[in-house]
């Protein structure tokens, strides 16, 4: 089976978070015929394989599940439309691709375990939440778009919190505050809250800021109570977690009658350091192949905010793909740019285990 062959397959199958049984079986049935020594599903329904003997453990975790929304899929101008084909299946299938041309020498001095996330763009994160109790790796690859020649350092955390508001009805027309008033009073003051503690930070850039949206906003009566209702997303820097923002909120929401806050979606900020045996080998196989090298910092999140914390080793995300095209319906990835990715990773790979 051929990268593309690969890479189409995966991108064919639906696999809408929480649907990925089918595209977990296909991969499982491709790392067997490209020579992996084991491919199962696990018990979390990941697609997990594994090439070498080595007692240096790699770990390259990709998500195999996407956003919902129907691309056809197609080839053309070199080009291959679908849903996932950026996000992140492409990270994945070259993660496949790449570990399935490693040379004897690398399969004798590591091993390199694939392993095809599902439930990534769900807040359950089920597949990197299994994994992480399974494997102690050296060296982690995390599957998500960065564009061949480039390779991301870390991503923003995040935190939603769901935002109430109740109180006794009353006349419009009399003396009072209503529960939107009262809600559009905590927004506002969070709002400027954030950007005080903003200013406060000596790195500049959209990646050390918190970023504060409203994610949804109503508001409700039945005659006797008003109620309004409000979700809101922070995406937070590295210098600021998400218990931190927590109480941060609760300050500011402290006195304000009839408030209750609901913490969801925690997720820590990650950042890596630019230069580590991981990223130098990167660095010198995007080299190899006519690239000039480039880091990121995403203001999203991954699968790497949720096993960071745990596997406390050097890791980056890598794949090829415009991370702009994400969850859009103009999702593709460009062939040749896919064939460049797993030539670098395969490179990279060779170069980290000491060829």
């Amino acid at each position: 089976m051929s990268p593309q062959d690969l890479l189409l397959g995966a991108v064919s199958i639906p696999s809408v978070s929480g649907s990925e049984s089918e595209v977990a079986q296909f991969l499982v049935k491709a790392m067997r015929e490209l020579g992996f020594s084991s491919a199962e599903l696990d018990a979390s329904g990941n697609a997990v394989g594994s090439r070498g003997k080595g007692l240096m453990q790699v770990v390259l975790l990709g998500h195999i599940d996407t956003v919902p929304g129907d691309i056809a899929v197609k080839l053309e101008d070199g080009k291959l439309y679908g849903r996932g084909s950026v996000d992140a299946k492409g990270s994945f299938c070259t993660f496949v691709a790449a570990v399935s041309r490693l040379s004897s020498a690398a399969l004798e001095r590591a091993t390199f375990t694939c392993i095809g996330a599902v439930e990534e763009e769900i807040p359950s994160s089920k597949g990197a939440n299994f994994a992480v109790l399974r494997y102690r790796p050296d060296f982690v690859l995390i599957g998500e778009p960065s564009g061949w020649d480039a390779i991301t350092l870390g991503y923003k955390g995040r935190l939603v919190v769901k935002v109430a508001v109740e109180k006794d009805n009353f006349h419009s027309a009399g003396e009072g505050r209503s529960s939107g008033d009262l809600l559009v009073d905590f927004v506002s003051q969070a709002r400027v809250c954030a950007e005080r503690w903003n200013a406060t930070q000596s790195e500049k850039g959209i990646f050390f800021q918190v970023q504060l949206t409203v994610q949804n906003l109503e508001t409700q009566s039945d005659g006797l109570t008003q109620r309004a209702q409000a979700t809101l997303g922070l995406r937070l820097p590295p210098a600021l977690g998400p218990l931190e923002a927590e109480l941060f909120l609760r300050e500011v929401g402290a006195g304000l009658e009839g408030l209750s806050l609901e913490f969801v979606g925690q997720e820590v900020p990650y950042r890596g350091e630019k230069d580590n045996t991981l990223t130098r080998a990167l660095r010198l196989a995007i080299r190899a192949q006519g690239g000039n090298p480039r880091f990121k910092l995403k203001t999203g999140t991954s699968d790497m905010n949720v096993v960071a914390k745990h596997w406390t080793v050097p890791m980056v995300a890598y794949g090829p793909g415009d991370s702009s095209l994400d969850h859009t319906p103009f999702e593709h990835l460009e062939l040749a740019e896919f064939e460049q990715a797993v030539a670098v990773l395969t490179e990279a790979l060779e170069r980290l285990v000491g060829r």
